[in-house]
């Protein structure tokens, strides 16, 4: 066999047996196998030597055998011998005991000071030049060089603290707006964003958001106004940028939303938010009369050329059509008075209800929103005090259903479908006229049907709320508008 084969199989043999080192110190895991820069050094021959490594090591009966092995991380520097060849091996000064351990944190004991040592004396005086002699220039810690374990060990565990306080605020933050009820928590589910806010989708809603943001600093605040008015001053200062609020703006206006749309009430909406039930109130009353401002001062009525422009195929029998309208009713709490009762009492509902006349154009927009009128006002009397009558005029047609007997009222052509009257049976050419006039008016029954799918006006509407129903009523019509996804695609377009 060559020299050089012989060579080889004793460099394969020595690395086999490497490999298979280990180290006895309880608490270290360090292996020749998966750490090629540690030395592993068997234990002294002589016996006390021997004794006060198994007293450092804290294996007081362990037996040693020939593959007991103590690696290089639990000696000093200083007791290190390094190879002076790339083939050599690393060895020990004579007397070295190891002193660096887990239990240690890796750094070496400092030895007692003797009773002589510890005692005070008097220092002797010195003179200023022997003072100057004798100097130290390395008087700071940090000159001298850290111990290479050490500075291995405390870089690995500053890592791994670091990694796992940044993955445990993340979790933090995560479960933080898994607890909070809030926007930001339904962000990712465009079906609680329907659910909440009758908005299509997250996106949706933020593009709407992105419209009334730069207004929001101009809101003034329902107890800016109070304190106002009972001073008998004017409201002129807006609120600042910078004023402390319990929620966000975001997060009010998704409060907002949620009494509007879910019909939560006022108690149950604090307990979500983590606010009390006044701070609640305070923020429905300041978004309402905010959102009437801001969306009322839109001129939402449109033109006959905007309308023209926007004129869907199905009115081609009717192109001169500038409104659809129709009255709807919510039903409302019982109020104590009699007066009242009978202002407010419809026989069409068998109950208490409010009454309100709503206009879309042919394309579906939302036009027309009167006020709030007593269940017992008929319809023809609605129209002639919403004041619409002034905005229609002669070029204009108005489509209406039979109830609507205006047409002394009004200056503008009105499509209403014919009565029977003493006839026995309608012509021909009436029924066809019926029958197109209901197809196209039931859009507006449809957005009527949309606006009280807000669940405030689904059910029956509490007294206390008969403050700002009007402006609720009215801010559910207007965004509306801005919730049907097909309205504002083609306004996009």
């Amino acid at each position: 066999m060559s020299r050089r084969k012989i060579f080889k199989t004793e460099h394969l043999q020595r690395q086999v047996k490497n490999y298979s080192e280990h180290c006895c110190v309880p608490l270290c895991t360090a292996s020749a196998k998966f750490n090629g820069v540690l030395s592993f050094h068997g234990f002294p021959t002589e016996l006390e030597l021997r004794r006060q490594w198994l007293v450092k090591i804290r294996r007081d009966n362990f037996t040693i055998s020939s593959h007991s092995k103590v690696c290089s991380r639990h000696f000093a520097t200083d007791q290190l011998i390094e190879p002076k060849t790339l083939d050599g091996r690393r060895r020990l000064v004579k007397g070295a005991v190891p002193t660096l351990f887990e239990w240690n944190h890796f750094t070496a004991q400092t030895p007692r000071a003797s009773v002589w040592e510890r005692r005070e004396r008097p220092t002797e005086p010195v003179s200023r030049e022997e003072q100057e002699e004798h100097i130290d220039v390395r008087d700071h810690d940090y000159c001298s060089t850290p111990e290479p374990a050490s500075l291995d060990m405390s870089s690995q565990a500053t890592e791994d603290n670091s990694k796992t306080v940044e993955d445990l605020q993340k979790q933090l933050q995560e479960l933080r707006v898994q607890r909070e009820f809030c926007l930001q928590r339904f962000a990712g589910s465009d079906d609680n964003i329907r659910f909440y806010t009758r908005f299509p989708s997250y996106n949706h809603l933020m593009a709407f958001w992105f419209l009334i943001e730069p207004s929001i600093y101009k809101m003034v605040r329902v107890t800016r106004a109070i304190s106002a008015a009972k001073r008998s001053e004017e409201v002129v200062t807006h609120a600042r940028p910078s004023t402390r609020q319990l929620l966000q703006p975001i997060d009010e206006f998704f409060l907002f939303l949620c009494f509007l749309s879910v019909g939560l009430k006022e108690r149950d909406l604090a307990n979500r938010f983590n606010v009390h039930q006044s701070t609640v109130s305070r923020i429905i009353a300041t978004w309402t009369s905010f959102l009437t401002t801001l969306l009322g001062s839109q001129c939402i009525w449109l033109t006959p050329a905007e309308v023209q422009a926007h004129l869907p195929e199905a009115f081609k029998d009717f192109p001169d059509t500038q409104v659809i309208l129709d009255c709807t009713e919510l039903r409302c709490q019982t109020p104590s008075s009699l007066l009242l009762q009978s202002e407010m009492y419809s026989t069409y509902k068998s109950h208490c209800t409010m009454k309100a006349l709503v206009g879309i154009a042919p394309h579906g927009a939302v036009t027309f929103v009167s006020s709030l009128y007593g269940g017992s006002v008929n319809d023809k009397e609605i129209f002639k005090q919403s004041g619409i009558a002034a905005l229609l005029i002669e070029n204009m047609a108005v489509m209406v259903d039979k109830g609507f007997l205006i047409s002394d009222c009004c200056k503008c052509k009105v499509y209403c479908p014919p009565f029977l009257s003493k006839q026995k049976q309608m012509p021909a050419y009436q029924v066809r006229e019926t029958q197109a006039i209901a197809r196209l008016r039931v859009h507006v029954e449809r957005v009527i049907r949309r606006i009280k799918e807000n669940k405030l006006f689904d059910g029956v509407i509490l007294l206390s709320h008969a403050y700002n129903i009007n402006q609720l009523f009215a801010v559910a019509c207007m965004l509306s508008n801005y919730q049907n996804k097909a309205l504002v695609k083609k306004w996009v377009k």
